[in-house]
Formats: C-alpha cells, sequence, structure tokens
C-alpha cells in the first residue's frame, strides 16, 4: 500500500481516502441536520470541516503528500494552489470555499458573537458543493 502522507508512528495510505470521506459525508449530515434544527454555530463548524476532510480526500487521491500532518492552512493551499489552479481538477468557484468557511468556523467557535442564519444556510450550500464535487471526481486525479 503507498503511504502519501506520514509524521511520526502514523502513515496514510490511499485507502484512507474512503474513511476521510465518511468522515466528511458524516460532517456534511450533521452541518444539514444543525442548521434544521437552528443551530447555526456548530452547522458552521461542521460545514467547514466537511469540506476540510473532503480536500484531504482529494489530496491522497492526487498523491499530494503531508509530512507534517493534515494541517489546515497545508490543505487548504495545496487544495487551491495546486488542484484547482495547477492541475484544473476542480471548478474555480471552490477556491475561495474552505477560506470562507474557517472564518465562519472561528466566529462559530472562538467568537463572542454568534454565525447568522444566512451565514450558516449559505456555508452548507457551499459544503455540499464541495464535497459533491470530490464525490463526484472520485479516484480520477
Amino acid at each position: 500500500m503507498e503511504v502519501v502522507a506520514e509524521w511520526g508512528e502514523w502513515r496514510c495510505t490511499i485507502s484512507d481516502a474512503e474513511d476521510y470521506l465518511a468522515k466528511a459525508l458524516e460532517n456534511l449530515a450533521a452541518a444539514q441536520s444543525d442548521q434544521t434544527a437552528g443551530r447555526y454555530n456548530t452547522c458552521a463548524s461542521r460545514a467547514y470541516y466537511a469540506c476540510f476532510l473532503a480536500a484531504i480526500v482529494a489530496l491522497i487521491r492526487a498523491d499530494l503528500r503531508a509530512t507534517s500532518g493534515w494541517r489546515h492552512d497545508f490543505v487548504a493551499s495545496r487544495f487551491v494552489g495546486v488542484l484547482i489552479g495547477q492541475r484544473h481538477l476542480y471548478d474555480r468557484e471552490l477556491r475561495g470555499v474552505l477560506s470562507d468557511l474557517i472564518h465562519n468556523r472561528h466566529i462559530a467557535d472562538y467568537a463572542s458573537r454568534s454565525v447568522s442564519k444566512s451565514r450558516a444556510e449559505s456555508a452548507v450550500r457551499a459544503a455540499i458543493r464541495f464535497v459533491e464535487a470530490v464525490q463526484r471526481r472520485g479516484s480520477r486525479q
């Protein structure tokens, strides 16, 4: 099994992409449920993590290696810079999704103010587009 990422004793292989995709889908379902229930802060947080995990799936499938773990900045920069910008594997409309959603997550998790209903709804729509794009591409990287 080809190792795509490793740090310490931890190794990530191509088959791990399916596990990350399952987590992405679970987070997307949680975001949708939280939106429906009016839990906009957790909705925004889960929408971000759905996309973050889906981006990891895309990176694994594209054989982009992480040497220091799947850090948020690494995942976002490689997804946007390499998979969108250089390889043109994903639509340009996905460029700002991770940065927009991490901003919402920071409000949800760290700010005294809360995420608005409209911001949460927008986050879910963006997360659906993002996760579906990664699913559609499948292992064809």
